[in-house]
């Protein structure tokens, strides 16, 4: 019986050590795609799409009639498909860049039509005017 209770013993802290160490791994990644889609929006009116199938920044927030401006620098085509439009979107291959104005206040969603299980984004715009 004691053998098995320390060994009960070493399986709770070794449960306990890899809870702690995922714990503070999620809490440090964040490098973009549907987790950074929720975190507070950049205010800024660019969006890189670096070599890793993201939008960097995926949240952003700009005044209403601001264009924001997407830059694939990704070795592979994307697209900014907003929601309720229908098609691929605004198709970007790399090197490219792609604009849209928003003209409304409101919070836009977007994906890559090609990879939009990875690739997600909000925009939020405000009511003042730039």
């Amino acid at each position: 019986m004691i053998a098995r209770s320390g060994r009960l013993r070493a399986f709770v802290l070794l449960a306990a050590v890899a809870g702690a160490t995922a714990a503070t791994i999620a809490g440090c990644s964040g490098s973009g795609g549907v987790a950074a889609a929720a975190a507070s929006p950049v205010a800024t009116n660019t969006v890189d799409l670096p070599r890793s199938y993201k939008f960097a920044q995926a949240a952003i927030t700009v005044p209403v009639g601001t264009t924001v401006r997407w830059t694939n620098d990704d070795n592979f085509t994307h697209s900014v498909q907003l929601d309720g439009v229908t098609g691929q979107g605004l198709v970007m291959k790399p090197g490219e860049s792609v604009s849209q104005a928003f003209q409304t206040a409101g919070t836009f969603h977007y994906v890559c039509a090609f990879h939009p299980q990875n690739m997600q984004g909000t925009v939020v715009v405000t009511g003042a005017t730039y």
